[in-house]
């Protein structure tokens, strides 16, 4: 059974896929352990559990806005009837009251799960926050020591695998200057607004910037643009130690990939004539270019054929390496970060104009 099955347990039970089924990107989330009896979150009877929760959500709905949503248990179970055990993945697409949508499964970061009256304050809270960068929180339910959220559905691919393809090394869909600038402005901006623009003057923590968890999505005859996935997820499953500080740091990472194409951490050729390999970061191979004349050329993605602005590609490394000084007090502010991506993003566009657009390129996120 993907669930167990007894009557007055079954609604606060985390679900146990019996299928995998698409996950959102390839890059799969490790589900974590199983969780222990719902019995021992509470000293409640499950009976008595189940009918305040019950009458606690009748509440909770009455009092939402439109969205997002606390949905029934019994709805994430049928969206997710066909699963078999035996999945990898935490992330689901799935088709669920009417919408296509992606479902996250979550495990709390504290002891005790969220309260269903903390979840509906900090649910209507997140409902207030709107941004073009951002993909939308639709809603949440609870199971046990589970959380599971559920986000619209947005079609693209993550920017990992846009950078690196297994399957072709030496294609990329962000093929050019100017469009890996744009990715770079729309996670700034994004995450400067979850900073300090959200909701009723709240600020946000995303805790889980990396490549993987951004959406470069596809739209016909216009431009890639990012999306940010797991908005507000921090929050939601009480996760701690959340600092600005930390999503700066993060987003320094993903600016550096982004420029180089390499990834965060590299196989690399052992030191001391030892042989053996060790991890290289792209932090390390960043420096070690801004340190060596010339360097910052030969250390950009080579797909993009030395078709860059040099000074515009020189002063984003820069800042990306600000971002990922070791102090977290060194680390500038996401605000500042923001509008030193804006300007470089505009000479890029001046640049981009003056070279005139590029030829034979064709841009798909299709399988090659």
């Amino acid at each position: 059974m993907w669930w167990k099955n007894k009557k007055n347990k079954k609604s606060r039970q985390p679900i146990e896929p019996e299928t995998p089924i698409e996950a959102r990107s390839s890059s799969s989330v490790p589900t974590e352990d199983r969780p222990h009896s719902v019995n021992s979150l509470t000293n409640f009877s499950s009976n008595s559990s189940t009918s305040s929760a019950a009458s606690l959500k009748s509440h909770i709905k009455s009092s939402l806005p439109e969205n997002p949503i606390i949905y029934d248990m019994s709805d994430i179970r049928h969206a997710l009837f066909s699963l078999r055990r035996g999945s990898s993945s935490s992330s689901f697409r799935r088709s669920l009251c009417g919408k296509d949508v992606v479902i996250f499964q979550r495990k709390y970061g504290l002891p005790l799960p969220i309260s269903d009256s903390d979840l509906h304050q900090r649910l209507t809270q997140i409902s207030k926050s709107h941004h073009t960068s951002l993909i939308k929180l639709l809603g949440a339910s609870l199971s046990g020591y589970y959380v599971y959220l559920v986000y619209e559905y947005v079609p693209g691919a993550n920017l990992a695998d846009c950078l690196r393809n297994p399957n072709n090394p030496y294609f990329t869909v962000l093929s050019t200057w100017l469009s890996r600038m744009q990715v770079a402005a729309d996670l700034a901006d994004g995450l400067n607004y979850m900073h300090h623009s959200s909701g009723d003057n709240s600020t946000f923590v995303h805790n889980h910037i990396k490549s993987s968890s951004i959406i470069i999505s596809e739209r016909k005859n216009l431009p890639l643009r990012a999306k940010i996935c797991h908005f507000g997820t921090a929050w939601l499953c009480c996760e701690t130690q959340l600092t600005h500080k930390c999503d700066v740091y993060a987003f320094g990472v993903v600016l550096l990939e982004l420029i180089s194409g390499e990834e965060p951490l590299m196989d690399g050729n052992g030191g001391g004539g030892g042989g053996g390999c060790r991890r290289v970061s792209v932090i390390e191979t960043a420096r070690e270019a801004v340190s060596s004349g010339g360097g910052v050329r030969r250390w950009v993605d080579r797909r993009l054929k030395d078709s860059f602005p040099m000074e515009v590609a020189e002063k984003m490394v820069k800042v990306a390496l600000e971002c990922v000084e070791e102090d977290p007090d060194s680390r500038p502010d996401m605000g500042r970060v923001a509008g030193l991506v804006s300007k470089l993003f505009l000479k890029s566009e001046s640049w981009d104009k003056k070279m005139g657009p590029p030829i034979d390129m064709t841009i798909s996120l299709a399988p090659r």
